[in-house]
C-alpha cells in the first residue's frame, strides 16, 4: 500500500540541492493528492494536509529532516456512524544516510548523533512527500469516536443470552 501512497505525493530533494544553511520547505497537497490519500487511508475525505520541513545536511553525505505534518481528516464515528473531523499533528525527525556496502557499522557514533539509526538516502534523494504521507497515515485515529459517544450493549431479558450462560448451565448439572 505504501508504494501507491509514495507515488501520490512526491517531493524529492537531492543532497546537492541542500545548502550548508539548510532549506525550509512548506508543502500543501492539492485536491488530487488529498483524494488519493483519503482513498488509500480508508477515510471519507482529507480536506487539508500540509507539511513544514527543515532539511539540513547531516555529516559528510546525509540529510536530516525535521518538521511537522498537519491534516484534517473526515471519518465516520465507530459508535454513532455519524461523520466527524479529526486533526492530525505529527512531528517528523528523521536522518538519512547513503547506504554503504558494508552497512552502517563503520559510521562513527558522533556522526550519527542521538537520533534513531539513519534511513537509506536513495540515490542522494529524500522524498518529502513520502515522509509526509507516512506520518499522515500513522496519525489517523483507527477508531474515531465523536465526543461523548458511548457504546452501550443492547439489553436483553433472556438469561441464556449471556456470554457464559452455556457454562453456567453445565455447572448446575
Amino acid at each position: 500500500m505504501m508504494t501507491v501512497l509514495a507515488h501520490s505525493w512526491s517531493v524529492p530533494v537531492r543532497f546537492e540541492n541542500v545548502p550548508e544553511a539548510g532549506l525550509r520547505i512548506d508543502l500543501a497537497a492539492d485536491a488530487g493528492v488529498r483524494a488519493a490519500l483519503a482513498q488509500a487511508a480508508g477515510v471519507v475525505a482529507v480536506p487539508r494536509i500540509e507539511a513544514n520541513f527543515d532539511v539540513t545536511r547531516h555529516g559528510r553525505d546525509g540529510l536530516h529532516v525535521r518538521g511537522r505534518v498537519l491534516a484534517t481528516v473526515r471519518q465516520t464515528c465507530v459508535v454513532t456512524l455519524e461523520p466527524l473531523e479529526n486533526e492530525i499533528d505529527e512531528l517528523v525527525d528523521r536522518t538519512f544516510m547513503p547506504q554503504q556496502d558494508g552497512g552502517d557499522a563503520h559510521r562513527r557514533e558522533e556522526e550519527l548523533g542521538p537520533h534513531d539509526p539513519p534511513e537509506a538516502l536513495v540515490n542522494g534523494t529524500v522524498d518529502l512527500g513520502a515522509i509526509a504521507t507516512e506520518h499522515f497515515i500513522v496519525g489517523i485515529d483507527p477508531y474515531p469516536r465523536k465526543a461523548g459517544a458511548v457504546f452501550a450493549a443492547p439489553a436483553t431479558g433472556d438469561a441464556t443470552d449471556r456470554p457464559f450462560a452455556a457454562l453456567a448451565a453445565l455447572k448446575k448439572r
